[in-house]
C-alpha cells in the first residue's frame, strides 16, 4: 500500500493527498508534526531535504509534489487528472507552474503577515500586485470552462492551484474581481476530496500561534 508522509497544514502536501482521493488509489496517511520529527534519522532517509510531502510505494520513495502527482498520473492513469489533448495539457502544466513559480511566492509575506502579525510593507504591496497578475491571468485563462484545460472534469492544474487560490480571502485578497474564479474556487471547495482534506479550525489557530511566537525575534 502507498503511504504518504505529510502535514495538513502542507499545501503541497494536500495536493498529493486530493489527488490519491480523486484517483481513489488506497494509501495510508503519516502524519509528521513538523516540530522536529522531520529533522529524525528515519524521515531523513526518504525525505533528505526534511519536506513532506513524501510517497513510499514500497521501497520506493518520491519527493517533490509535482513529481509525485506524475508519478500517480503515470501508474494509476483512470480517472485521468491529465488532459490528452495538446493545448488543454499545455494550459494543465502552465497553470500549474504558474501556481509554484509565481502565486506561492507571492503569498509568502501575505501568510507571514495574516498568522504572524507582521510583515515588510514592501514585500506585502509586492505580494499582493504578483497574486493580483497571477489572478487576472487565471480569470482569462479558465474563462467560462468549469476547470482548467478540460471542460467538464477536473485536471491537476485544478489540484495545484486549487489548494492555494481558495486561501486568498484569508489572506486578504479578496476574489470578488474575479467572478469565474471565485464559482471555480466554489466547486471545488464542494467536492469531497477538497472537504475531506481541509484543516481544521483547530489547527490554523495553533499554526497562527506558532507563527506568531517564531516571528517575535524579527518583531524585536
Amino acid at each position: 500500500m502507498l503511504k504518504l508522509y505529510y502535514n495538513p497544514l502542507s499545501t503541497n502536501a494536500r495536493r498529493v493527498w486530493i489527488a490519491l482521493l480523486e484517483k481513489e488509489i488506497e494509501f495510508e496517511l503519516v502524519s509528521l508534526k513538523l516540530n522536529g520529527d522531520q529533522f529524525q534519522p528515519d524521515f531523513l532517509a526518504i525525505s533528505p531535504f526534511h519536506h513532506v510531502p513524501v510517497l513510499a510505494d514500497g521501497d520506493f520513495h518520491l519527493i517533490e509534489s509535482l513529481a509525485i502527482l506524475d508519478y500517480l498520473e503515470a501508474k494509476y492513469p483512470a480517472p485521468a487528472l491529465l488532459p490528452q489533448d495538446a493545448k488543454d495539457l499545455a494550459i494543465a502544466r502552465m497553470v500549474q507552474m504558474v501556481t509554484i513559480n509565481e502565486l506561492s511566492p507571492a503569498m509568502s509575506p501575505l501568510v507571514r503577515q495574516t498568522f504572524g502579525g507582521a510583515g515588510d510593507e514592501e514585500k506585502l504591496e509586492k505580494g499582493r500586485q504578483q497574486v493580483a497578475a497571477v489572478l487576472r491571468f487565471f480569470e482569462d485563462l479558465l474563462g467560462d470552462k468549469p476547470f482548467f484545460g478540460n471542460s467538464s472534469t477536473i485536471t491537476l492544474a485544478d489540484v495545484v492551484a486549487g489548494v492555494s487560490v481558495p486561501w486568498l480571502p484569508e489572506l486578504g485578497v479578496s476574489l470578488d474581481n474575479y467572478p469565474k474564479l471565485q464559482a471555480w474556487s466554489e466547486r471545488l471547495n464542494s467536492r469531497p476530496s477538497w472537504q475531506q482534506t481541509q484543516a481544521s479550525p483547530e489547527l490554523v489557530e495553533a499554526f497562527k500561534a506558532q507563527m506568531k511566537q517564531l516571528m517575535k525575534p524579527q518583531q524585536s
